[in-house]
């Protein structure tokens, strides 16, 4: 019997999880053994160093922690390669330097681990009010969105985020927001994250923040597909089960719309709602909904980056399961990375418990997760 977390023989590594396996033994600067019916497809540097089910799960999943200093059991756990990124909050920097700091003990940790790609470093350096690094950009998109010329204004932005978190040492930006607000001091609106009540101009501010911040070597994630703009200020997804009854035509025309350029400037991953939107799928959040990710947002779309969860503690979750059971759900559904944000390393590491318990067992389907992982390696094979 594989146990989760357990190492694999060579050949239960190949029946439990082989289609993966061989999917991130593909991937460029992977050793492969020349026996694939002897031995597991295997990370380089050490020739002896082989994941286990454990390690596949692992690499899916965000971490959070508390305060300021990085603790040694997430160094450890990183340098192990049992974690695939971490989120960096307000409670996380006290300064530039800091931050770059930690930043860089992360990196080192991850020198070491039989995972031979970069860790996934991110935060909302969105502009305005949500900025978690000390800079830019100051202006909120609501009024990058509202001056004279938007295109440029927002371009301006996102170099500047890019750069400054490039400079600290991140690599993912959970930024731009593409929601289109509807009405004033509605839930976009009241922290002015919304570059706009027209779609157009919301597509043109978030392609040109996405271009330019990717430029600079940071990746863009858009957020929240299908789109939050509909939501009235008490409909807070982090407090409690939000449902949209958004017709079919205007998510389509106004709330999906700003995605359609984004994914043409090769937008790098997308951030799904944990609302429920009636016109696509009455029964399931949009990240618990394989309508939603695979059908609306992958196939009517077509985008092929990497997909990213909100916070899979969030209050919208609660009636679902526990959020290790509701990273399953979603990862079934079609999400990529998980997002723990509790700031607990013990509940990150009870979601990687719970996908490697599924992978295991068969609970996760083995070719879309083979689809996952290949996606979000080659987005950490691209970033430094």
């Amino acid at each position: 019997m594989v146990y989760p977390g357990s190492p694999l023989s060579r050949r239960d590594a190949l029946a439990v999880a082989g289609a993966s396996l061989a999917a991130v033994a593909a991937l460029p600067g992977v050793a492969r053994a020349a026996d694939a019916q002897d031995s597991a497809p295997r990370f380089a540097p050490e020739p002896d160093a082989e994941l286990t089910v454990r390690h596949l799960a692992a690499q899916r999943v965000i971490f959070s922690y508390p305060g300021a200093t990085v603790p040694q059991s997430l160094l450890d756990l990183i340098a192990a390669g049992l974690v695939g990124g971490v989120i960096l909050y307000g409670e996380n920097i006290s300064s530039l330097p800091q931050i770059t700091a930690a930043v860089a003990q992360m990196r080192e940790a991850n020198a070491s681990s039989p995972v031979r790609a970069p860790l996934l470093v991110m935060t909302d350096q969105e502009g305005g009010k949500v900025r978690r690094l000390p800079g830019g950009p100051v202006q909120t998109a609501k009024q990058i969105g509202a001056s004279p010329d938007p295109g440029p204004a927002a371009a301006g932005a996102g170099r500047e985020a890019g750069l400054l978190l490039r400079s600290a040492g991140l690599n993912v930006n959970l930024a731009p927001v593409l929601d289109v607000f509807r009405t004033p001091g509605d839930f976009e609106d009241q922290y002015q994250r919304s570059f706009s009540m027209d779609p157009a101009v919301v597509a043109t501010c978030g392609t040109a923040f996405i271009a330019a911040q990717q430029e600079t070597g940071v990746a863009a994630t858009a957020k929240h597909f299908p789109g939050l703009g509909p939501a009235s200020a008490k409909q807070n997804t982090d407090n409690g089960p939000v449902t949209l009854t958004t017709s079919l035509s205007d998510l389509r025309s106004i709330d999906e719309q700003p995605y359609i350029p984004a994914i043409a400037a090769n937008l790098a991953l997308v951030m799904m709602s944990w609302a429920v939107y009636t016109a696509l799928d009455p029964n399931y959040p949009a990240g618990l909904s394989s309508k939603i990710i695979r059908r609306e947002l992958r196939d009517r779309l077509g985008f092929e980056g990497v997909t990213i969860s909100d916070a899979i503690n969030a209050g919208a979750l609660a009636a679902f399961g526990t959020p290790p059971q509701n990273a399953v759900k979603a990862a079934n559904a079609g999400m990529d990375l998980i997002l723990e944000s509790t700031r607990d390393i013990s509940h990150g590491q009870a979601v990687v418990d719970a996908l490697t318990a599924a992978l295991a067992d068969g609970t996760l389907d083995v070719p879309e997760s083979d689809a996952a992982l290949r996606r979000i390696m080659k987005l950490r094979r691209e970033l430094q």
